[in-house]
């Protein structure tokens, strides 16, 4: 079997239900370093926020090189460590997708988050499209030569404003499509235990958490609820920036005698 394809099947099978695989995200190599070097550490996975942020823009700005440039960075430490590495493209920069799978799978990513919102007018893609895009990239990866490629599809129905019931409705379709797993992601609001739990039992498990590294469910409440997947997202460059100012407004601030 190729390498990358086994390194998929791998990653693939660390989404078991109520032994989730845990994503502490990454940016640049550095923090790829850090992360993929502990034995804690099963794969490593990049957060597009915090990429973006690297490269000096924004989240809905980060273009498809730019997130290719990290990938490429942070694929080479991931194969260093023998860990799989998952890229978050946002939502496969539009009719491009086919490019995006290709050559981030040539950055040796085996997976990747794939959103149901369009970036370019922020308005989310119907169910019957989202459902298209997520069969569009796995035939792409299967193309590519990576036939177990793992697809984690979000959705972005509770961040819109619309309700679970929806949520629920194309979860299922994006699991039917060949996803491994579903992201719910509910932005400021967050996803409550009680949709948690309900999102468990509908996806029979296959549903991804982003966990709050403040004030949220921890790992081992979730595993009790039987999510595959736990990630969190760009909270850990965020805390990073917030120590570094701390520190250097404690040497900054200092008067020589």
């Amino acid at each position: 079997m190729d390498p990358l394809n086994e390194s998929a099947k791998t990653f693939q099978a660390l989404h078991k239900p109520g032994k989730p695989i845990v994503l502490a995200n990454v940016w640049d190599i550095p923090s790829a370093h850090a992360v993929a070097s502990l034995p804690s550490c099963k794969a490593v996975a990049s957060a597009s926020w915090a990429v973006a942020k690297a490269a000096g823009t924004e989240d809905d700005d980060l273009t498809l090189e730019q997130n290719l440039e990290a990938a490429r960075k942070i694929g080479k430490i991931a194969r260093q460590y023998n860990k799989p590495f998952t890229c978050d493209l946002q939502d496969g920069y539009q009719e491009r997708l086919e490019e995006a799978i290709e050559k981030v799978i040539e950055a040796g990513a085996v997976g990747i988050n794939l959103e149901d919102v369009n970036a370019a007018d922020r308005k989310q893609y119907s169910q019957d499209e989202a459902v298209s895009r997520v069969k569009r990239a796995l035939a792409a990866a299967k193309k590519a030569g990576v036939d177990n490629f793992v697809v984690n599809a979000r959705c972005d129905t509770l961040l819109k404003g619309g309700d679970l019931d929806e949520v629920i409705s194309r979860g299922k379709a994006y699991l039917a499509a060949g996803a491994t797993t579903v992201f719910v992601w509910g932005g400021a609001r967050g996803t409550s235990k009680e949709e948690v739990v309900r999102m468990v039992k509908e996806f029979d498990g296959r549903l991804n958490v982003s966990m709050r590294l403040v004030n949220g469910l921890n790992v081992q409440e979730l595993s009790e609820i039987g999510v595959a997947r736990i990630s969190v997202g760009p909270q850990l460059l965020r805390m990073l920036m917030a120590s570094l100012a701390e520190k250097a407004d404690s040497i900054l601030s200092q008067r020589s005698r």
